[in-house]
């Protein structure tokens, strides 16, 4: 199956930002959505959204760090529409601070929501896409794998580790999955600077507004992955601003 029309596509942090963006692009383009996030009323919102504009989509309360929340995410594709054919890992956060801070609670949130989270992912949706001989996952990683710069270096190391098992799942997938990592540069969403330390708040939050690209602009270089002819895999995008160093 190629283009987006009709493909049954689930998405992690799909309450905001890149996750929301990509929901509505998709659907759009006909895609049939399973939509995954924590915060159940951001969620009903993009569904009824979408629903409003003739599209198709199903809100799902999920935590990605929990293994049940990801089953039940792709459960739910295959019991309601029979198939999944695209699994995006977008669900993250962005609590930069200096090390000096020691906010172990925030290193420990970003471990687990954008490694354990995307193994939980990989966990639910290989077995489908197995079954099915047919698959894709497109993992949203971020230029932080790339460009280390203070106070990012957890951040940074979370999201080079998406990259590296990206990577890997590649390379044991076969002929029949895809698996695409796109990595946003500076991006205009709300997660920027939340639950950063204070200066590392005001510093994202300045650049954010100066040189931020739109959430859309992700959106789009998701969904040319996906739409691309079965056999052919995108297996890595960068987005970032022109003004990015």
């Amino acid at each position: 199956m190629s283009g987006v029309e009709g493909k049954v596509v689930a998405i992690t942090g799909a309450s905001s930002g890149i996750g929301a963006a990509t929901a509505t692009h998709l659907a759009e383009k006909g895609a049939r959505l399973v939509l995954g996030a924590r915060r159940e009323d951001r969620l009903n919102e993009v569904v009824d959204h979408i629903t409003a504009q003739g599209g198709s989509a199903v809100g799902i309360v999920v935590d990605v760090t929990r293994r049940e929340d990801l089953k039940r995410l792709t459960d739910t594709a295959v019991d309601r529409f029979g198939r999944l054919d695209v699994l995006v890992s977008n669900a993250g956060t962005m609590a930069v601070s200096p090390f000096d801070e020691l906010r172990q609670d925030d290193w420990d949130a970003m471990v687990a929501t954008h490694i354990t989270g995307l193994l939980n992912g990989i966990g639910a949706a290989l077995p489908v896409f197995r079954r099915q001989r047919s698959g894709q996952f497109v993992n949203v990683a971020s230029t932080a794998a790339y460009v280390v710069k203070s106070p990012q270096a957890v951040y940074a190391a979370t999201k080079t580790a998406v990259k590296v098992l990206t990577e890997g799942l590649r390379q044991e997938s076969g002929p029949h999955l895809r698996v695409t990592l796109v990595s946003p540069g500076f991006t205009h969403t709300e997660g920027v600077g939340k639950g950063a330390s204070p200066e590392a708040a005001a510093a994202a939050t300045q650049l954010r507004d100066e040189i931020a690209i739109p959430p859309s602009a992700i959106a789009s270089a998701i969904g040319y992955a996906i739409e691309q002819p079965a056999g052919i895999d995108v297996s890595e995008v960068v987005v970032r601003p022109t003004a990015q160093a």
